[in-house]
């Protein structure tokens, strides 16, 4: 992972941020629309999420230390869980001052200007979120991925507001400043509640994905079939970049210690091959012994001693 691009590409988020928060706000200065600004207000929760992005991945890119022996990686899953808080609140505060504008619907002025500086904003975000949201999918790294997604979607969002602005300055309807307001606030409602159940999901142990897990069973099956040994009590989870993959690897009781040893050695290598960012544990146990079934379960308390073989 190069950690330098990562930090520099957040620090060009922050960068974006500043700059489409004051190119939104001149733009609702000028027109006094109540959809504008809310797309102003979702700007300012990108700089605030940036902000704390910045800091969740410079803790989550900590080496591993004898408190954290596993590493410091679920710190990502922190900031997108505040990420995406952060819109939800944002949307709250949006839909508030919709309302207030439906009931007191008031007409928008400097149309044209206005909407010029938002497209420039919206530009700007455009740039930034899709290179963010590729780097972050490329290294594996759920900060920038979700900021990359939060900056996509008020691209969204900007793009709906705009055309909305541009049709109450068309129709003259001026409530239809804060429908779009209020659609806009629905919008982003979607977006936070993602962030908040993948932040969620990670810091539950979420297991690998499907994709990673089918690449794990070809690597498996394809030993089975050449070596003769068996798999099983196999474990994943996700730790924001990094996943952590266990199992049990079952062979010949009369095979020396040394025999076991380089399997164990070669599908672990295999693994990593096709997952470089996997943390490989095995354990190594013989395929006569009914206690090498006894520990299937994640409690080894809950399974009889002889695996269950046994006869009531």
């Amino acid at each position: 992972m190069n950690q330098r691009r990562l930090f520099r590409l957040l620090w060009l988020s922050i960068a974006a941020a500043i700059a489409t928060i004051s190119l939104k706000t001149a733009a609702w200065a000028l027109t006094g629309s109540v959809g504008l600004l809310s797309d102003a207000a979702e700007s300012v929760v990108n700089l605030v999420a940036a902000l704390f992005a910045l800091a969740a991945l410079h803790w989550a890119l900590k080496p591993a230390d004898e408190e954290h022996a596993y590493g410091h990686a679920k710190a990502e899953y922190f900031s997108a869980g505040v990420e995406g808080a952060l819109i939800l609140v944002a949307a709250a505060a949006i839909a508030i001052t919709a309302v207030d504008r439906l009931f007191h619907p008031q007409p928008i002025e400097d149309v044209g200007i206005g909407l010029a500086v938002s497209v420039v904003a919206s530009l700007i975000n455009l740039a930034a979120g899709f290179l963010l949201l590729r780097t972050g999918r490329a290294e594996r790294s759920i900060t920038l991925e979700a900021d990359g997604k939060h900056l996509m979607t008020d691209v969204w969002t900007s793009v709906g507001v705009i055309i909305g602005v541009a049709a109450v300055a068309i129709t003259g309807f001026d409530r239809l400043d804060a429908l779009v307001a209020l659609a806009v606030a629905a919008n982003i409602v979607v977006a936070g509640s993602g962030l908040v159940r993948r932040s969620v999901g990670g810091l539950m142990d979420r297991g690998l994905g499907d994709s990673e897990q089918g690449q794990i069973d070809v690597v498996l099956s394809s030993f089975e079939r050449d070596s003769g040994i068996h798999f099983h009590a196999l474990r994943t989870r996700q730790a924001g970049s990094r996943a952590f993959i266990s199992f049990h690897v079952l062979v010949p009781g009369d095979w020396s210690v040394q025999q076991g040893h380089d399997v164990a050695e070669e599908v672990e290598a295999a693994l990593r091959e096709r997952l470089p960012y996997a943390t490989v544990f095995t354990h190594l146990e013989p395929i006569e012994d009914p206690r090498s079934f006894a520990d299937l379960a994640l409690e080894r308390a809950d399974v009889p001693e002889d695996g269950g073989k046994s006869s009531s």
